[in-house]
């Protein structure tokens, strides 16, 4: 019997064997399928937690004290002084971890709780999943998750084929097809033949590959193999399939998902390491000061206390002898000044730390600006410790899908043979920029998210206009959906999201797709319905990167194509060289409005060319040999002439702000990754429309298969970086081995063109002379003149795309090193069709070797690995669950929040504790160093200058609240401000607030100031006299008034240090210095006294120092002597030498570089030209449904049925028959393996033009009753 709450015992496993309905199998030796994402248990809290706060070096430090202060001998102080804040601050932090656990655990539970249904004997007994064992067989229903991996055996498709959503897995909505073996599916949901199914299944042992599944089934004598596609992963949901059975072979932590889920770590930001090494230099400096006291001690003790015994008494433990009780007594007194002295390092330090973190991270739960109402979602800090880093971060890993995008697609413009649609136009024909809601058109079925403004192209379509009609013609017959019918509503199935867009699109305008089979395609045209013989498909793959259909209707037979613009373009009749070019122009502006395009094509073909191409096709599919290259041949040979139709534009949906968030916080210098289980073509399309990757930037793709191509395509990219640098900034690179970094050359990432060498003659006239970067990246010969044609190109960066296939090896030992060179050399990476595990090692890559801080942001499952590994997580609360939200350190309903969360929260709470920390250092050195100057003028004998009251109050009463104030209110600028300059942001990339240095800083600030308030009060008392005739040089009222010059000159340094002066800061520091003086005044009068009857020294002593001049001149003088040089180094440096927050105060006050901005802004726009990217991209769909389609193993279930017309008059309410409720689901094919050949992403034209939209036409009374392309007239042809 295992002992509860430990460890399951890890079994090495090479394969995997078990039996179907086997009773007897021993199931002791896998994982059970219960999960456990939590870090602790009942028993493991309170001493794992303990361990993990007394790594924090402070709290050892203290517990450390807490022991001394228990020796009656040695210690003045009372315990209960340390025992009490430590124990507040482990048990505020206890709690905090414990709430976030118990969260933990109530997912873990709600998951483990969950029921399914498995075959025992002949009957279904339901079970919970965490009961569920390797080799049982389950049942699961529509829309039910998979319990664990399973290995399919029959579905309700009598082909075994079932749908599901890996949106938990990769990110991706869309569906994807499985497969049950072709000799199993015949089992059905037969309870007698599934309890009777003795099949032997031997796999692979349990590993993080989410693409790979490698087995063998034996049943009946028969051995048939197991791939990936006959596999349901855990965290998949079964979708439009009814049921479907299967055998668990992975359970629990050896499932797929949760081998690639990280482990909950314990997060510390950087400050708090730094703070670690710091203590440990305080507590060498602590040391330091005690042993100089110890050893004066033992020489005063020695020399001249021996001699004093008779006043001032030896303990009566200590030896009589002069030298060895002198060295006893020297060693007590050792232990007694790290007691005394322990207040540099001050236990409040830490409560105030973390009750300034707690309020700022309330203040981002109270933010109202990242409140996301559509979904109710507000901003949440899920941790209390980790906010200033959010003020230093350097490298942002973001998911794409759901966290950039909304995963949409709507068919937005088109233009068809040479006419644009789609733009909206005001009254003189112009392009309006904004649409006029009030003028959206209305039609009978649509989608939701589906808006048009155009109405030329409904009256072109009621006009029946042949080319258009044929444009969308197309549309609906040439894709690979497949219809169902579900409540009297037609949900399509798509296997992409953009042909989900493409023939939902064609059924808004009236071309609607209803049925299909394998030979046949029957649509509704205009209400009418035809239907035509499906001949062929040419399917779609990543080489091809286009699709074509051949059907038959009549008689006639017609190839419809669409596909990526530069294979549609080469493939086009020479007749079409004119509609091309001005196509060209139409995609120039779609791509430069940041769509997706698509190319449309046709011809006809008479039947005898056909015929002949029929039979080369069934010799290439029937070959033995270089089948899939030959096949691709025949293609070819009709894929030519084709006559182009047209273009499509299709806009993937960003979150709100997305592309202005990505811009601004690339302007602050944060470098952005993203990480998405996409294809190439569709990051580097959303990269560009996000404005992560932009027309000026250097984009390189790393698209090879194999390590030694990837290794030879990293050293290209290199060399074409160094020469790219070396022509645009005139650096020489001697020595090219040497890791690239822009700081080695002097030259700013954030103003590239400020570094550009000047093409023009330079002003000594040598032509040839190349320029020479100075030590601060200014050009020693550059001019201000034009630049000339040389550089008249822009230059944003570098940028990288990366394939799933390449990231494998680039993440290896040999070339990983290589790969970080080149990521960190650019502002923007993508790197495509990434597993969740491969995420997490692309984070740990940069954290590890570049020692940045990091974000990981995502939405989903597939994201918590990344998210649990970077510094900062970020959970965005969307559509796939709330798996990355209870992973995160910080949550919120878009994307666009992480700006604000970032440049205004993340940069407050950064300055804020940098402030905090540099004063509180400052004050309490000044503090704890008159204790030592004290020593040298008390014998040594570790006796206290102030007040016990005074040493016990004074980082509670007397100088906590303006500093809190400080570290909890201050701004240097506005919330506004800081977006709209998020060059604000680097002080903290840079760690310019605080450092080592800066530390250093305030701890000779801290000791100067403690020579000044402790020397100079000494000398002006030290032979005065009260006007009574007595001394003022005692102890008492020597220590009040070194006490309360501390309290003011403290306090007004904090004045200083405060930029946002309000009225609650007044009261609290003006109250402050008043309370001191209250305090005093009550604590040391007779009043006191005659309450508690007991002789307290420093009564009436108060009264006696205010009452004298001399204390309120050294008062005013020790203030200007400290006060002053602050003020006068802080104008001088404001006036003279002023740094970036100087400047935006300024600007912020007189607006003057903003004007300044705004005119070279416009400067540069006028003079730079602009080239446009055109998007390369076809559709995102994979190989390998095209067979399912023409083979009968995809069946449509939508029966055609009559509908009425679809568009409506603009202005008119909708009465469209779905609704919101309508869904189109979307489809992967069965073969996963597309990450292969990822290649040609864009193909870009340097060209923009002028596009005219002509005035719409009038409407027509009637639309064209005949609008079937395949009975064009020959007029259409011409």
């Amino acid at each position: 019997m295992r002992i509860p709450f430990t460890k399951k015992k890890v079994v090495e496993e090479e394969s995997r064997k078990i039996k179907a309905n086997d009773p007897s199998l021993d199931t002791t030796q896998y994982a059970g399928n219960e999960i456990t994402t939590s870090k602790y248990n009942i028993i493991t809290f309170l001493p794992k937690n303990l361990f993990e706060q007394f790594r924090r070096l402070a709290n050892a430090y203290f517990l450390f004290l807490l022991c001394l202060q228990l020796i009656p001998q040695i210690s003045s102080l009372a315990p209960i002084t340390t025992i009490l804040p430590l124990v507040f601050v482990l048990a505020l932090t206890a709690i905090k971890d414990a709430s976030d656990d118990i969260a933990r655990h109530r997912s873990d539970r709600e998951v483990n709780n969950r029921e399914t249904k498995t075959v025992v004997g002949k009957e279904f007994v339901t079970k919970k999943w965490k009961d569920v064992k390797v080799g049982d067989m389950i049942q699961l229903t529509n829309n039910e998750f998979v319990t664990a991996d399973v290995v399919i055996i029959s579905s309700s498709d009598e082909n075994g084929l079932c749908f599901i959503e890996t949106a938990e897995l990769d990110g991706e909505t869309n569906l994807k097809v499985r497969q049950a073996l072709e000799e199993t599916c015949k089992l059905g949901e037969d309870l007698n033949e599934l309890s009777s199914f003795d099949a032997e299944i031997e796999y692979e042992a349990p590993n993080n590959n989410l693409g790979r599944f490698e087995g063998n089934l034996t049943w009946k004598g028969k051995t048939y193999p197991l791939k990936n596609d006959n596999v349901l992963l855990r965290g998949t949901r079964l979708r439009n399939t009814q049921w479907a059975f299967g055998i668990v072979c992975y359970a629990g932590s050896d499932t797929k998902l949760m081998k690639n889920s990280g482990k909950a770590t314990f997060k510390r930001t950087q400050i708090d390491r730094l703070l670690n090494r710091l203590i440990l230099g305080i507590f060498c400096f602590l040391l330091v000061m005690c042993t100089i006291m110890t050893i004066c001690s033992g020489l005063w003790e020695s020399f001249v206390g021996y001699d004093f015994r008779s006043y001032l008494p030896w303990e009566t433990f200590l030896s009589q002898d002069r030298r060895v009780g002198a060295v006893q007594k020297c060693l007590l007194v050792f232990l007694s000044y790290i007691i005394i002295l322990n207040t540099v390092v001050p236990i409040s330090l830490y409560v105030s730390v973390e009750f300034i973190r707690l309020l700022q991270s309330k203040f981002i739960d109270w933010d109202v600006n990242m409140y996301y109402a559509p979904n109710n979602v507000p901003a949440q800090a899920r941790t209390t410790t980790l906010n200033e880093e959010l003020g230093q971060i350097e490298y942002i890993f973001s998911d794409k899908t759901g966290t950039l995008t909304q995963n949409i697609m709507t068919f937005n413009k088109c233009s068809v043979r040479g006419k644009l649609y789609g733009y909206v136009t005001d009254e003189a024909g112009n392009e309006s920029q904004e649409a006029d809601k009030s003028k959206q058109l209305e039609f009978e079925e649509k989608e939701e998210d589906f808006e048009w403004y155009d109405q030329k192209l409904i009256d072109a379509i009621k006009n029946g206009d042949e080319d258009v009609n044929n444009f969308f013609t197309l549309l609906a017959l040439c894709h690979t959906v497949m219809p169902e019918e579900k409540d009297g509503k037609i949900i399509y199935q798509a296997q992409s999201p953009d042909e989900n867009a493409l023939v939902t699109a064609a059924r808004t305008f009236g071309f609607v797709f209803d049925n299909r089979n394998q030979s046949s395609i029957t649509v509704r045209l205009q209400d009418k319905e035809e239907t035509y013989d499906l001949l062929n498909i040419l399917d779609f793959n990543n080489d091809r990167k286009r699709m074509s259909i051949i059907i038959k209707k009549e008689g006639k037979i017609v190839l419809y194509c669409k596909g990526a613009d530069s294979k549609i373009k080469e493939r086009l009749d020479a007749s079409e060289k004119e509609i091309m070019a001005e196509t060209d122009e139409h995609l120039n502006k779609f791509a430069s409005d940041g769509l997706r395009t698509l190319l449309l094509a046709w011809k006809d073909l008479d039947e005898g060319e056909y015929n002949k191409w029929a039979e080369s096709l069934d010799k290439a599919n029937t070959s033995m040999e270089n089948r899939d290259e030959k096949v691709s041949e025949v293609y070819e040979e009709i894929e030519k002439n084709l006559k182009l139709l047209g273009a499509t534009a299709i806009e993937d949906k960003l979150q709100e702000g997305v592309p202005q968030c990505i811009e601004n916080l690339a302007r602050a210098g944060i470098k952005i990754w993203v990480l998405t289980g996409d294809k190439v073509e569709t990051a580097y399309n959303i990269g560009l429309s996000c404005r992560l990757l932009t027309n000026d930037m250097d984009i390189n793709i790393i698209d090879a298969e194999d390590e030694k191509g990837v290794a030879a395509k990293l050293d290209e990219i290199r060399n074409e970086m160094i020469n790219k640098i070396e022509q645009l900034f005139g650096v020489k690179i001697e020595d090219r081995k040497k890791r690239l970094d822009w700081k080695d050359w002097g030259i700013d990432v954030m103003k590239f063109d400020q570094h550009r060498k000047n093409s023009t003659n330079n002003t000594n006239g040598n032509k040839d002379q190349p320029t020479v970067l100075n030590g601060n990246g200014s050009t020693a010969t550059a001019t201000t003149t034009e630049m000339g044609s040389q550089n008249s190109e822009g230059f944003d960066g570098f940028g990288l795309l990366i394939t799933g296939a390449a990231l494998v090896h680039v993440l290896t030992d040999k070339l990983k090193m290589k790969f970080l060179e080149l990521g960190t050399m650019c502002k923007a990476v993508v790197c495509c069709r990434v597993t969740p595990l491969q995420k997490a090692e692309v984070v740990a890559l940069v954290m590890d070797n570049e020692k940045k801080i990091t974000l990981a942001i995502g939405d989903g499952a597939n994201d918590v690995s990344m998210i649990q590994k970077a510094h900062i997580g970020v959970g965005i609360s969307g559509q796939e669950g709330r798996q990355a939200v209870l992973a995160s350190d910080f949550s919120f309903g878009q994307f666009c929040y992480l700006e604000r969360l970032l440049l205004v929260h993340g940069r407050w709470s950064y300055l804020r504790i940098s402030k905090f920390l540099r004063y509180f250092f400052y004050k309490n050195f000044a503090f704890t160093l008159c204790h030592f100057w004290f020593g040298f003028f008390s014998g040594f004998s570790a006796q206290t200058l102030y007040d016990p009251f005074f040493v016990a109050t004074y980082n509670v009463f007397f100088s906590a609240l303006p500093v809190l104030a400080l570290g909890v209110f201050d701004q240097d600028v506005t919330a506004a401000q800081s977006i709209k300059k998020p060059h604000l942001y680097t002080p903290g990339q840079n760690h310019e607030f605080f450092n080592k240095k800066i530390f250093a800083e305030s701890v000779i600030h801290g000791v100067l100031t403690s020579c000044i308030i402790f020397f100079i009060p000494y000398l002006s008392i030290s032979n005065s006299t009260r006007p009574g005739g007595m001394t003022q040089a005692d102890l008492q009222s020597f220590g009040f008034i070194v006490a309360t010059i501390m309290v003011v000159v403290v306090n007004l340094e904090n004045a200083l240090e405060m930029w946002y002066w309000t009225g609650l800061y007044h009261f609290v520091l003006w109250g402050t210095i008043a309370v001191h003086f209250l305090f005093h005044f009550a604590l040391y009068s007779t009043f006191i006294f005659k309450i508690f009857k007991t002789n307290y020294e420093y009564v009436g002593v108060a009264q006696a120092v205010l009452t004298t001049g001399n204390f309120w001149f050294t008062l005013v003088i020790t203030c200007a002597i400290l006060l002053l040089p602050v003020f006068c180094r802080e104008f001088f440096r404001m006036r003279f030498m002023p740094n970036k927050t100087d400047r935006a105060r300024l600007n912020q006050k007189y607006r003057m570089e903003e004007k300044a901005a705004f005119v070279a802004h416009i400067k540069q726009k006028i003079h730079q030209p602009r080239k446009v990217a055109r998007s390369g991209y076809a559709f995102s769909q994979q190989e390998g449904w095209g067979p399912l389609i023409t083979s009968g193993r995809m069946i449509s279930k939508a029966p055609s049925r009559a509908r009425p017309s679809n568009i409506i008059n603009a202005n008119t309410p909708s009465t469209n028959d779905y609704g919101s409720s309508q869904k189109t689901n979307v489809l992967d094919p069965i073969d996963d393996n597309s990450s292969k050949n990822e290649k040609e992403v864009l193909d870009p034209s340097t060209a923009k033009k002028t596009v005219t939209i002509t005035e719409p036409p009038t409407a027509s009374t009637s639309a064209s009753k005949e609008t079937d392309p395949l009975l064009l007239s020959s007029k259409a042809e011409q």
